[in-house]
């Protein structure tokens, strides 16, 4: 069957950024393709909502994914990867296998995820958006491998666009900072300690953006979802911050003007 709705396709749709993205597109009335690699265990399945059990850095299950989604709908219109793990380590800590498990995630699930919608994205001349991080674009330290796969991330963004642009699709990337997902949460708990304040290293983080705080994966989600509509009608290529100013600020204070 061929759905009359849009139907978006969502990785790392059981929280975070990929959740927030579900219920958004959701509420404006799109079908929702969900594939998580562990889907909430009271994972609603409906006419407009469906998960599919997927690792993203598996081939075969992201094409087997993609098959069941166009058997059901009939169609794709945009596609959101918010699929991504984080770790930790400089280049003479970083493992191999820790290297290679955050670009099978980050950087291949991405590719395989387009790779499989693209020819369905070109029949709808629908849009794709890429979730990456402030961290393609400067670093924090002892992150070298999440970095460069944030990195190549927009890269590979370009690359498609490009390809992509006069088949009638468009893909786009949204660079966050600080967000206030179960990601960044974990993150908090190793800085603060067994017993400490993890709420507190989350505000301290906030501290350091400009607008003082972090985000909420909804204000994420708001940009993604105008990426990937007809807004942004004449928008590919782009790398777009949500960070609340991070980057746009100097590490170094002038002080307080008197």
């Amino acid at each position: 069957m061929t759905s009359h709705r849009p139907v978006a396709v969502i990785t790392g749709a059981a929280s975070g950024i990929g959740q927030a993205c579900a219920d958004l597109l959701g509420r404006r009335g799109m079908e929702l393709a969900l594939l998580d690699r562990v889907p909430p265990a009271d994972s609603e399945q409906d006419g407009g909502r469906a998960w599919f059990e997927v690792d993203v850095a598996d081939a075969g299950g992201v094409a087997h994914a993609i098959a069941d989604v166009v058997a059901r709908y009939g169609r794709i219109d945009t596609v959101v990867t918010a699929a991504g793990i984080q770790r930790y380590g400089t280049v003479a800590e970083t493992s191999e296998a820790t290297w290679d498990d955050v670009f099978a995630v980050n950087v291949k699930g991405v590719f395989l995820t387009l790779r499989e919608t693209m020819p369905h994205l070109r029949a709808t001349r629908g849009s794709a958006v890429i979730v990456s991080s402030v961290q393609a674009l400067a670093t924090q330290t002892n992150v070298v491998a999440y970095t460069a796969s944030k990195g190549a991330l927009n890269a590979m963004a370009r690359a498609i666009a490009v390809d992509e642009a006069p088949l009638g699709v468009r893909v786009n990337v949204v660079c966050p900072g600080s967000v206030d997902t179960a990601m960044l949460r974990a993150s908090a708990a190793l800085v603060a300690g067994p017993g400490g304040d993890v709420d507190a290293v989350v505000r301290r983080w906030g501290s350091t953006h400009p607008m003082g705080r972090v985000a909420t994966p909804d204000e994420v989600a708001r940009v993604i979802a105008f990426l990937a509509g007809d807004d942004a009608a004449f928008v590919t290529g782009e790398e777009i911050r949500v960070d609340g100013g991070l980057v746009a600020a100097l590490g170094v204070p002038l002080g307080e003007r008197s």
